[in-house]
C-alpha cells in the first residue's frame, strides 16, 4: 500500500459510505466527491465507516473503522491475528466466496485486458483451507524493548513484525511452533543476527533454514541442534547467499520429497527450491493439466518455466518426449535428478532466461505437439514470441498472476489465431487476494 504523501493533510474524521464494489486486489471500493476510494477489509453491498489513510490525486485508500451493515457473506476469522499480520487479508469472507469472487475476477480480466472470454469456465479446484501452507520465509526480529524475539509474517501495510503466537494456514508442524521458535532464538547469543527462517514442509519431514549474519556460537550450535533433534526438523544455517547453505542437523539430511502418485512421480528437493505451497491442490493441478493436455505417446511436449519438473515429468509418463526450460540451474540440475531417480529417459532439460530472446537456440525455434507454461507473476509474452514456430495444436498456461494471463491469452487468442477453450481458477492461497489459474487454447 503506497505511503501518505502528507500525512498532516489527511481527514481523521470516519466516513460513512455504501461499499460498491470489489476491486482487484479484493479490496472494497466506494466513490465519494466522485473520486473512488479503495477501502480495506470492506465487502460490497456493506454500509461502513472508514478512515482514509493515504489521498492522491485520482484515488484514496482507506481502512474499515466500523461495520454498520454487514454482508451476508461475511463471516468472523478464525485468526486471533487477522487484522494485525498481512499473511491473511481475507479471512473476514466466507471461504466458498473467496474462491467464487477469484473465479468473477479472472473472466473480467480475461474481458477487460485480454478482449477474450472462455467458451467454457472450469469448476474451481479446491481444497483445505487451513494448514495448507508447505512453504514460507518467516521474518525473525529481536525487539529489545519487548525483550523478545518475534517470529512470523509483517504486519498489514507495515515493515515492522506481527506479533504471534501461532498462524493457522502455516502447516501445523511450523505453524504451532511459532512461540518454540522465538524461545530458541531468545537463548541465542546471536539472537540479534538472525533475519529469517526458511520453511519447507515434504511429505516424509520438514526443515528450516536459519539465514545467520554472524557465526554462531558452540553453545548456539546445541541449542539449535537440541530443538532440531526435539521437533524433528531438518535443520540448515545459511551465513551467505544460497549456495552458502549447510545442514547442521543431521549431518547430512535426506531431501525432502513430495508424491503425486496418481502420475507415478516422486520428488526430492531442498529447502530452498521452488515449489507449490499447496500440495493438496498441486496434485489437483498437475492432474488437471494431465487431463487436458492430454499427452498421447506420439507428442513432443514443449514445457516452460518447467521448475524441477512438477509438469514435465508427469508428462513424460505419458508422451514421446518432454523438453523442459527453467531459467535457474540448480532447479534443472534438480530436474535432471528426479527424472533420472523416477526411470524417466524420454525427457530434457535446458537452462535458458524466458525473458530474452531465443532466436540462436534450437528447442524454441522447432514445431512441437502440445506446450505447457507455467510463468512466474511476470507472464509469457516475451517467449510468445515463437509461439508460430512451435505450431502447436493445444496449449496450456498455468498462472498466478490473472492480468498477465489475460494479457497473454489475448496475445494467443487475437495474434496467433488460437481459441480460448476453458479457464478456471485453483485454491492455491486461501484467505489471501493470490489468484492461481489454468486456461486451455486450441487452434
Amino acid at each position: 500500500m503506497p505511503k501518505p504523501r502528507n500525512r498532516k493533510s489527511i481527514p481523521t474524521t470516519p466516513v460513512t459510505a455504501k461499499i460498491e464494489s470489489f476491486a482487484h486486489d479484493l479490496r472494497g471500493v466506494t466513490h465519494v466527491n466522485n473520486k473512488a476510494v479503495f477501502v480495506d477489509g470492506a465487502l460490497p453491498g456493506e454500509e461502513v465507516e472508514f478512515v482514509y489513510t493515504d489521498i492522491r490525486r485520482d484515488f484514496a485508500e482507506a481502512r474499515i473503522e466500523r461495520v454498520i451493515t454487514a454482508s451476508q457473506i461475511r463471516i468472523e476469522p478464525r485468526c486471533p491475528h487477522f487484522g494485525v499480520c498481512g499473511g491473511c487479508s481475507l479471512q473476514h469472507l466466507d471461504e466458498s466466496e473467496q474462491i467464487n469472487i477469484k473465479q468473477n475476477l479472472l473472466m473480467e480480466q480475461f474481458r477487460r485486458i485480454g478482449k477474450v472470454e472462455p467458451a467454457e469456465i472450469w469448476p474451481p479446484l479446491t481444497g483445505p483451507h487451513w494448514g495448507y501452507r508447505h512453504k514460507a520465509r518467516l521474518g525473525v526480529k529481536w525487539v529489545a524493548k519487548k525483550g523478545k524475539v518475534l517470529v512470523g509474517f509483517r504486519e498489514k501495510a507495515s515493515s515492522f513484525l506481527a506479533e504471534l503466537e501461532t498462524c493457522l494456514v502455516l502447516h501445523p508442524k511450523v505453524g504451532e511452533r511459532l512461540q518454540d521458535l522465538s524461545a530458541l532464538i531468545e537463548s541465542l547469543s546471536i539472537r540479534d543476527q538472525i533475519p529469517q527462517i526458511e520453511v519447507a514442509v515434504g511429505d516424509d519431514g520438514a526443515a528450516l533454514v536459519f539465514r545467520v549474519l554472524t557465526a554462531p556460537s558452540p553453545e548456539d550450535l546445541e541449542w539449535l541442534r537440541g530443538f532440531a533433534q526435539r521437533f524433528e526438523f531438518d535443520l540448515y544455517l545459511q551465513p551467505k547467499g544460497p549456495d552458502s547453505i549447510v545442514a547442521l542437523w543431521p549431518d547430512n539430511p535426506t531431501l525432502l520429497c513430495y508424491q503425486l502418485s496418481d502420475n507415478n512421480v516422486d520428488f526430492r528437493f531442498q529447502p530452498t527450491d521452488f515449489t507449490q505451497v499447496n500440495v493438496a491442490i498441486n496434485r489437483k493441478m498437475v492432474n488437471r493439466v494431465m487431463e487436458t493436455l492430454d499427452p498421447q505417446a506420439t507428442d513432443e511436449i514443449l514445457d516452460l518455466f518447467c521448475g524441477i519438473g512438477n509438469f514435465t515429468l508427469p508428462l513424460a509418463r505419458k508422451a514421446a518426449h518432454v523438453i523442459g526450460i527453467e531459467g535457474g540451474t540448480e532447479a534443472v540440475t534438480r530436474a535432471r535428478q528426479n527424472a533420472v531417480d523416477n526411470g524417466l529417459d524420454n525427457v530434457t532439460f535446458h537452462v535458458a532466461d524466458l525473458t530474452q530472446a531465443q532466436d540462436d537456440t534450437l528447442w524454441a525455434n522447432r514445431k512441437y505437439d502440445k506446450v505447457l507454461l507455467d510463468p512466474s507473476r511476470a507472464g509469457a509474452m516475451e517467449i510468445l514470441a515463437y509461439a508460430k514456430k512451435w505450431n502447436a495444436s493445444r496449449i496450456v498456461y498455468v498462472s498466478c498472476n490473472p492480468s498477465t494471463l489475460a494479457r497473454d491469452a489475448g496475445i494467443l487468442v487475437n495474434e496467433l489465431g488460437y481459441r480460448l477453450v476453458k479457464a478456471g481458477v485453483m485454491d492455491m492461497f486461501p484467505h489471501t487476494t493470490h489468484v492461481e489459474s489454468i486456461a486451455l487454447f486450441e487452434r
